[in-house]
C-alpha cells in the first residue's frame, strides 16, 4: 500500500518531467541547427520558379519548343492562309476544293463578329507538309468564283517577300495635320487603290495602309492624307460606311 500511494503522490508525478527539463540544455546540443540547411535553400530557389506552377509553365514550354525545332510536320508548317475568297464560300466548300490536291485537318473561314458576313478569307490546315505545299502550288492565283485567290503559309517572313516595297512605300508618304485614319479595310486593298478611291472626293496629297509586323500582310486599316481640311471632311461624308472591295469602310478624323 505505500508503494501505491507513493507512485500517485504529486511530489513522484513532478520529479521526473523536472529532470527532463534540467537536461533539455543537453539533447539541445544534438540537434542540428536549422541554419545547416539556409546554403541549400537558397542553392534550391529560382525567380522563375517560385510555385509548382511556374516549374510546370516553364518545362512545358521548353518541351513545346523543342517538339516544334525538331517537327518540321508542325501545324505552323501545314496552316495555310487564303485570301481574297468570295463571300458565299463557307467551310465545307473550302475544304471541298482543297481536298481536291490533299487530306485536309482543318478549315476556318473568318467571318466579322457584328456583321456576321465573311471577311474574304480563311486559314486551312493540311494534314501533312507535302500537302500544303502541293495546294500552294496548284491553287495560289487559281479563281474561285470569279475572284483570284491567295494560297500561302501563314505569317510568312519578310525574307521572302520584297521589303523595298514596303520600305518604298512608308518612304513616299507624306504627312500631313489634314488626314483622315480608314478602317475595315479589306485584305485586298492596295495603297494605290487607297489613294485612287478618295482621289474621287478631294485633293489627295498621300495614302499608305498599314502592314502587321515583319509581314507583307494588311493590317485592314490606313492613312490617306489631304491638302486641305475642307478636302477632309468631304472623305468623311462621302465615304465612311461606303464599300470598298466589297467591305464596308469605316472613316474618321486621324
Amino acid at each position: 500500500m505505500a508503494l501505491y500511494s507513493s507512485l500517485l503522490s504529486p511530489p513522484n508525478l513532478l520529479h521526473k518531467p523536472t529532470k527532463r527539463l534540467t537536461s533539455s540544455s543537453n539533447f539541445s546540443n544534438q540537434i542540428p541547427k536549422v541554419t545547416h540547411f539556409q546554403p541549400l535553400l537558397k542553392f534550391t530557389t529560382s525567380p522563375l520558379l517560385r510555385t509548382p506552377r511556374d516549374a510546370q509553365r516553364l518545362f512545358s514550354v521548353a518541351e513545346e519548343t523543342a517538339v516544334t525545332s525538331r517537327d518540321p510536320s508542325s501545324v505552323a508548317a501545314r496552316r495555310l492562309y487564303v485570301g481574297n475568297i468570295p463571300r458565299n464560300v463557307d467551310n465545307s466548300e473550302l475544304t471541298r476544293i482543297f481536298e481536291e490536291h490533299g487530306a485536309v485537318d482543318k478549315t476556318e473561314v473568318m467571318y466579322d463578329k457584328y456583321s456576321g458576313r465573311s471577311r474574304r478569307f480563311a486559314f486551312v490546315t493540311m494534314k501533312t507538309v507535302e500537302a500544303a505545299n502541293a495546294v500552294i502550288e496548284k491553287l495560289n492565283g487559281s479563281e474561285i468564283g470569279g475572284r483570284e485567290i491567295k494560297v500561302n503559309i501563314t505569317e510568312k517572313p519578310l525574307q521572302t517577300f520584297d521589303t523595298s516595297l514596303l520600305q518604298s512605300e512608308e518612304s513616299q508618304f507624306i504627312d500631313s495635320p489634314h488626314k483622315v485614319y480608314v478602317g475595315n479595310l479589306a485584305k485586298t486593298v492596295t495603297t494605290d487603290i487607297l489613294k485612287n478611291f478618295f482621289s474621287e472626293k478631294g485633293n489627295v496629297l498621300s495614302a499608305k495602309v498599314s502592314r502587321l509586323p515583319r509581314t507583307s500582310k494588311s493590317s485592314g486599316f490606313g492613312f490617306v492624307t489631304f491638302s486641305s481640311e475642307e478636302d477632309v471632311e468631304a472623305a468623311i461624308t462621302s465615304f465612311n460606311d461606303s464599300l470598298l472591295e466589297g467591305q464596308k469602310i469605316r472613316v474618321n478624323k486621324a
